[in-house]
């Protein structure tokens, strides 16, 4: 079977090419606002764990240190190598466990872990299984939770990876980035095929039952030749799912940035070749592309998912998780439930003195309104299904689809003038090349957008 991509315009592509939100929430995160207090979260937390309540939780943790500097790193992290330091802060995550673990009702399963950063893996194997014994002694964790961690083969031993196993890990995601060693040393990011190889052969061999590897492209002397070489290393590697992201330069929000000197990104119209590229060769080599950055076998969860079209997008990229509450930990972490966000302080000092003082971390936060809810659900379908019927959502909300997003429609026009999506039959469908803009055609339905962007971009770019 072809590739829906063979013949994507570049030129289109580069038509729609604008700074705009990833949609792993909606509203997007800079609508948060500090009035939203802990005492509000509080609330939000009670009136959500009532006795009777029995739905489904899933944890983020926040692990913000790493042992040296990615230039490209768009994450909110710490260089350090002072285990002291690191110590200190999981002795204070353990304090924010036993804050809120008690709050959530005791009949709730936790379906599904993530740690994030950062490196979760700079802290040692004993850190590891210490965490992962605090967790498990907090919270309800389901036998079958999917329990996934964000890893760096650069400083990794087979220990790590035994502590990950012990600690019930059973998911993980790679940073690979690109193989080619030019790349590797420009971006401070150097690690070998073999590296990358060995750490994975261990994870396989211990039984981890999903293994992700994570590029990007638009870094510093790539090219279409030179990332074609990294996509055939890392087909043969096998992985269950492959995330290709999409480098965004953003040094006015990441000052490190500047270490990456513009006039060594690829020109726009290699990058778009790039893109275009490692879509055609992935779907070649057996992977179905999900949208996004995401691609996957055609029997691992994410592409089941999208099928029945239970696929969810959260803080984490896409979920199979959809009904499941969100408590973030650590510095950083962002909560998502029922109608409401919340996120913890950036600030080491302040997360600290929260948890001394025996208050939640919350910094900033955002309660939907009914309108939020309408243009959440709508969005998130169009990015997780490639498509919405009119009917379900209005039935669901009580409203009159095409009266209720007038606009909306209007803005999908040029869409469907170009060929990307299709209206008809009671159905918006996203076809084609379409689905390369999905962050475009989400955009079409976003109410804050315009006044988010007049000044300094504050998203990356989306293609």
């Amino acid at each position: 079977m072809g590739s829906p991509f063979q013949n994507v315009d570049i030129d289109l592509l580069k038509k729609y090419d604008r700074p705009g939100p990833r949609y792993t929430s909606y509203p997007t995160a800079p609508l948060f606002s500090p009035s939203f207090t802990q005492e509000d979260f509080r609330a939000e937390i009670v009136r959500t764990n009532g006795p009777r309540e029995t739905g489904d939780v899933s944890l983020y943790f926040h692990f913000p240190f790493c042992d040296t500097l990615c230039y490209f790193c768009g994450c909110t992290m710490i260089v350090t190598r002072d285990r002291n330091r690191i110590a200190e802060y999981n002795a204070y995550l353990k304090k924010e466990i036993s804050l809120v673990a008690p709050m959530i009702a005791p009949r709730r399963r936790v379906v599904q872990v993530h740690w994030g950063g950062g490196t979760p893996t700079h802290l040692l194997p004993a850190e590891i299984r210490d965490m992962g014994e605090a967790i498990r002694s907090s919270f309800r964790v389901a036998a079958d939770a999917e329990m996934s961690v964000e890893i760096d083969p650069r400083e990794l031993t087979r220990d790590h990876v035994v502590a990950l196993r012990d600690a019930g890990f059973n998911r993980m995601s790679m940073g690979v980035q690109d193989f080619d060693d030019r790349v590797q040393e420009t971006v401070n990011r150097v690690q070998p095929e073999s590296m990358t190889r060995r750490v994975y052969d261990w994870a396989r061999e211990l039984g981890f039952t999903s293994i992700n590897l994570d590029l990007i492209y638009g870094l510093p002397f790539q090219s279409r030749g030179s990332f074609a070489a990294t996509l055939e290393k890392v087909i043969a590697f096998g992985p269950d799912r492959i995330a290709v992201f999409n480098y965004a330069h953003v040094p006015w929000l990441k000052p490190h940035m500047k270490l990456i000197h513009p006039e060594d990104l690829p020109a726009p119209e290699e990058k778009l070749s790039i893109l275009k590229m490692t879509i055609e060769r992935l779907s070649a080599g057996g992977y179905e592309y999900i949208g996004m950055d995401h691609f996957a076998k055609p029997d691992d969860e994410l592409a089941r998912a999208q099928k029945a079209k239970t696929l969810y997008r959260n803080f984490q990229g896409y979920s199979t998780k959809s009904g499941a509450d969100l408590y973030g930990f650590g510095m950083s972490s962002i909560s998502h439930f029922r109608a409401s966000y919340a996120q913890n302080t950036k600030n080491i000092p302040d997360y600290y003195r929260a948890m001394d003082a025996g208050r939640l971390a919350t910094h900033v936060g955002y309660r939907m309104t009914e309108d939020d809810q309408v243009r959440k659900h709508v969005i998130m379908r169009l990015m997780c299904d490639l498509e919405l019927e009119k009917g379900p959502v209005e039935e669901k909300f009580g409203i009159d689809f095409d009266g209720y997003f007038e606009s909306s429609l209007r803005q999908l026009d040029q869409f469907v003038s170009d060929g990307l999506v299709v209206i008809g039959g009671g159905k918006i469908a996203i076809v084609g090349a379409g689905r390369l803009l999905l962050r475009n055609i989400a955009m079409c339905f976003d109410a804050y957008l315009e006044g988010m962007t007049k000044n300094r971009p504050v998203f990356s770019r989306t293609v």
